[in-house]
Formats: structure tokens, sequence, C-alpha cells
């Protein structure tokens, strides 16, 4: 078992498409129109048969609620590994990426936490070696 597609819920698929290529550096996988929606994916450019990220557009009832309190509450919708969370953190600060939390030792790992524009946070993290 593994996974090779996981969703995040979006306001707005193209704005998102936007952010998640443009400002995070990911490429796109599958962008297939359905209805007025779209089957919206990315993945890394270091693993471009890796894994999937869907930008699920958020219009089921369920979502609001759910992202608004998570995003209340500090908590991040998703995780994204990178080498160097210090310098992840620059960098996309210097694009304009809003952090919620600056970089953060955790003993065995460094993290930051920003908004992804879209309605949610993500955390960065860098696992320190063992």
């Amino acid at each position: 078992m593994r996974i090779n597609l996981t969703s995040i819920y979006v306001d707005d698929q193209r704005a998102a498409h936007d952010f998640y290529t443009g400002v995070l550096g990911f490429i796109t996988r599958h962008d297939i129109p359905l209805g007025e929606d779209f089957w919206l994916t990315v993945v890394s450019p270091d693993a471009p048969d890796g894994p999937e990220l869907l930008l699920e557009p958020s219009g089921h009832p369920a979502v609001k609620p759910y992202r608004d309190a998570l995003v209340e509450d500090g908590i991040p919708l998703a995780q994204f590994a990178v080498d160097d969370v210090e310098a992840e953190y620059q960098r996309l600060s210097a694009a304009g990426v809003v952090f919620t939390q600056q970089p953060t030792d955790i003993g065995m790992a460094l993290v930051a936490v920003f908004d992804d524009t879209c309605g949610n946070l993500i955390q960065l993290i860098s696992e320190k070696p063992a």
C-alpha cells in the first residue's frame, strides 16, 4: 500500500494552481476540466512520478467550518518536507508568502507554517539527522 494522491481544499483552483506552481515550485501533473471545476494536480519537481496533490474545490458545506477551525487553532492542513526550512522560509518570505510561524526547532526537526492564500495553513518540515 502506498499514497499516490492526497487532496487539499482550495477556494479557487486557478489561484491555487498559480500559487502552488508559481510560488512554491510544484509542477502540474493533471489539468482536466470537469464541469465548472478541474481535476487539477501538482507534483514535486524532485519526484514528478511521485505522489500528487489534488487542488480540490472547497464547495462542500463541511469544508469551510473544518478549515476555519484549523486556521483559528493554528493547525496546518498539510505538511511538506524540505531540505532546509530556514532557506525555504527566506525564499518564500521574499516572494511575499505570509508565515504564521517562523522556523522553530522542535527537537527532532525544524518547522515553519505559512498561509497558502487558498484557505489553508501549510507546515514545512526538515528532519534533523538521527
